[in-house]
Formats: C-alpha cells, structure tokens, sequence
C-alpha cells in the first residue's frame, strides 16, 4: 500500500505575543526537537478515510467527524485547495510529541503536517507560503483572532519576525543562542486568553495600546541585537525580562509562571519570560551557553516545579525574503 509521511516542528514566541495581535511585531523561532507527525496509508477501494490521533484517544471516519473537528476541517480545506472532491480510501495517523496547551503551537504543528502529507499523495508540491495560509484558516476558526505568527514560524521552520498584514520576514541571526523552554504542566486556552484581553482592550483601549507600543520597542530593538549578535546574551536578556513585566501588567501570566521564571533567572538565566497565550503553558530562559549555566537552569526549573525542561538552539542562519 501506499505510504506517505510528513512533519512540522514546534514553536515558542520569544517576543511580542498578544501586542501581535495588535499590529505590533513579534519574534517566534522553530523547536524542532519536538515535532509533529502525519502518516498516510492507502486502504482497500471503499474502506474510506480514517483519522487515528492516539495521542488524543481518537479514531474515527472522516465522513462520520463532528463539525468542529480541527483535523477533519484542516483535510476538507486542504483537499478542495488541490482540487480534490473527496479523500483517498486509506487510514491517516497523527502523532506529536509537542506538548498540548503549552503554547508550542502543537495544534498549528499538526495542522501543517497534514497540510503536507496530503500535498505529498496526490504529488502537489506546496511552498511554505502555501502550507501556511491554509493552516491559518482553520487557526481562524478554532482560536477566534490568531496573528498569524504560529502557522509561519512552522509552515516556514525558520526564525521569523512578523507584523499583522506585513509580508513574512525570516529573520536573520548572526549568532547562536540557547532558549531553555520549562512547562508548567498546565493547559492554556490560546482563544480564552486571547478573549480576555480583547475584552479589558475594549473597555480601556488608550491604555492598552500604550502596553502593546512597549512591547513593539522591545521586539523591534530585540531584532536589531539578533540579526547583529552584541557580545554575549545580557542585552537580549534584559529586553526579555522587560517583556515578561509587561506581560505580567497585561493580566496574561500566572503565579506559576513568575515561580518558574524566577527560578531561572536565579540559576543564573541572562533573562526570562512566558511564551505563548500565558495563564499556563511554558515559559522560556535565555541561558549562556554554557554547559554548567545550561545544567543550573535545567535542575533549577525542575526543582520549581516545571513538568518538563526543553533545552533549544537557535541557529545562525542568513535572512531571506519571499
């Protein structure tokens, strides 16, 4: 039988999210030691189409998914942007060792691994640029008003810096750095969280433009010191330390977070901060990388409490433009 497979990496915010949400730029890199992943195997003429998602405890027919299933939505927009009326006869299996609800962009990384998979049975090649846009249909449905950030930092696996409505930048990064990622082991709703926030930012929108404008001076003056690569990681910890304190005046940390952000940031972290939606999910370090700095900040965010600790490179890699 017929066999295809494809992936697509995670991902953390390491500047901007919610002002993104407002126009403002933000800074998200790929995790690719934590990956999602799409098989898709042929079956017998008429077995039709199967999703097994084990991760989730689910297996079930396509023709037979509720409404609001994402996977089943994700492959009927993907099949009528190939021209294809139904789906092939034959059983899909989606995978992740993403975390769910950790703002790692686990549902966005699933999302484009089908996207893929399907591109690669019926032999059409999709850009990035493709993958992405698709993915962020269904982005649109399930998370009320996403940035766009999560589908192209994945679609795209490169470092990107990003504005609503702007073309994509891949952002360059002129030296390497090591992010330290600690979970709190709770489940955040991205959609939730985003909603709160809109409803305080209608009720008092002055004054939350004024916290979304500083968070865009900090992501715009941490592009600068990534592309540049200033000695060392204090200036870039610093500006991260600043973004967390705006965070925090937002309404969108928790005491977890601050307990584990704290942790690292006493074990020696040049800065810290949550990553994603906030109210749960992760939180990320930047750590001189340094064996014994790396090994400090690891055991720290486990002894706080952090469910889970992913250690991270972000490479140097030359900026490109679409």
């Amino acid at each position: 039988m017929k066999t295809v497979q494809a992936t697509a990496s995670g991902k953390i915010i390491l500047f901007g999210e919610h002002a993104v949400v407002y126009g403002r730029p933000a800074i998200a890199v790929p995790v690719s030691k934590v990956r999602a992943r799409a098989v898709l195997q042929g079956g017998d003429p008429g077995s039709g189409f199967r999703i097994k998602a084990p991760d989730l405890e689910r297996d079930y027919l396509l023709a037979e998914a509720q409404t609001d299933d994402p996977l089943s939505t994700m492959i009927e927009i993907t099949l009528r942007y190939l021209g294809q009326s139904h789906a092939p006869d034959g059983v899909l299996t989606v995978s992740s060792t993403i975390p769910l609800g950790r703002g790692m962009g686990s549902g966005t990384a699933v999302s484009t691994a089908i996207v893929r998979v399907l591109g690669q049975w019926f032999e059409k090649s999709l850009s990035p640029l493709e993958v992405s846009n698709l993915v962020f249909e269904v982005e649109k449905l399930y998370h009320g008003t996403p940035s766009g950030i999560d589908n192209t930092v994945v679609s795209f696996e490169q470092p990107v810096y990003f504005s609503k409505g702007e073309p994509i930048r891949r952002l360059g990064v002129n030296e390497s750095f090591t992010v330290v990622i600690g979970d709190t082991g709770r489940v955040a709703s991205t959609r939730e969280v985003v909603r709160d926030l809109r409803e305080r930012w209608q009720l008092d929108r002055e004054r939350y433009e004024g916290y979304f404008d500083e968070i865009g001076v900090i992501s715009r003056q941490a592009k600068v010191i990534i592309e540049h690569g200033l000695p060392g990681t204090a200036a870039l910890g610093k500006l991260m330390n600043e973004n967390q304190d705006v965070l925090e005046t937002l309404g969108v940390s928790s005491p977890t977070l601050k307990q584990l952000i704290g942790a690292a940031r006493t074990a020696g972290a040049s800065g810290a901060k949550l990553s994603g939606a906030g109210w749960g999910g992760n939180m990320i370090a930047l750590v001189p990388s340094q064996t014994d700095v790396i090994a400090r900040v690891t055991t720290a965010l486990k002894r706080a409490g952090a469910t889970e600790v992913i250690v991270t490179e972000v490479e140097s890699v030359s900026a490109t433009k679409d």
